[in-house]
């Protein structure tokens, strides 16, 4: 009788729900194993400890390409980063190729120790869209996760999250950018010390990418929309200078 009870039993542990996995997009993944990623990483922990930063940036290649300047006309971002954020001993933390994962391992692994920085701008989930091809919910879930990290770590520091940027890559990427900036917008609708500022308009012109604000297009061979200009930068800067102010 016993042997048929603990029988009969047994299918009751197939009803107890599994808990629902967390995607790769929210997980900290590392990049050591790129030697100049490794190399910039361990350079931006000394710039961090030494400048003691009252603004940082958090991002990819867009946010990173703030460090050039020049030769083309196009790649004249040092001025912009120089108006807008050199005042505020800010630093760069733009590593080209991160997705949202690798961000996630950056900061939880030494770029938001020792510092307390007033604001904090993050600009990240691009590159989740291309070779990864992680879905709109995913990304969603890696951005929330950063946003938590960066709060838990950075209390005081109020953090400006603007929209995953416009491109022309695919329509799939395209619609699935829509889609996470409308989900951040309701994430961070009321979020304490967290601010969103949707900024697709600016490079929009007559309901089309305004492919004039990315230098893709401008190389050999050409590529799609992705990077802004300096030009195109220096829209965004001067757009969210004013929510900046107020942080």
């Amino acid at each position: 009788m016993i042997r048929r009870r603990a029988l009969l039993a047994l299918p009751l542990l197939a009803v107890v729900p599994a808990q629902a996995a967390v995607p790769a997009a929210a997980q900290p993944i590392s990049r050591l194993d790129t030697p100049w990623w490794r190399a910039r990483h361990e350079a931006k922990l000394a710039e961090l400890k030494r400048v003691q930063p009252g603004l940082i940036w958090l991002g990819d290649s867009i946010t990173e390409n703030f460090e050039r300047d020049g030769p083309e006309p196009w790649a004249r971002y040092q001025p912009v980063w120089q108006r807008y954020y050199a005042p505020d001993r800010a630093v760069n933390l733009g590593f080209k190729g991160d997705a949202t994962s690798h961000l996630l391992w950056r900061i939880t692994h030494g770029e938001l120790d020792g510092i307390a920085p007033s604001a904090a701008v993050v600009l990240i989930g691009a590159n989740n869209l291309g070779r990864l091809h992680w879905s709109a919910a995913d990304t969603i879930a890696g951005i929330e996760t950063l946003i938590h990290e960066t709060r838990r770590r950075l209390p005081t520091t109020r953090i400006l999250l603007l929209s995953v940027l416009p491109s022309d890559r695919t329509p799939w990427a395209s619609e699935t950018t829509l889609t996470i900036n409308q989900g951040l917008a309701q994430r961070f609708a009321n979020v304490t010390g967290v601010t969103y500022q949707d900024v697709t308009s600016l490079f929009v012109r007559n309901g089309s990418l305004d492919h004039s604000l990315f230098y893709d297009p401008l190389l050999t061979p050409p590529e799609p929309a992705l990077h802004p200009t300096a030009a195109g930068m220096a829209k965004l800067a001067a757009a969210i200078q004013p929510q900046l102010a107020k942080l």
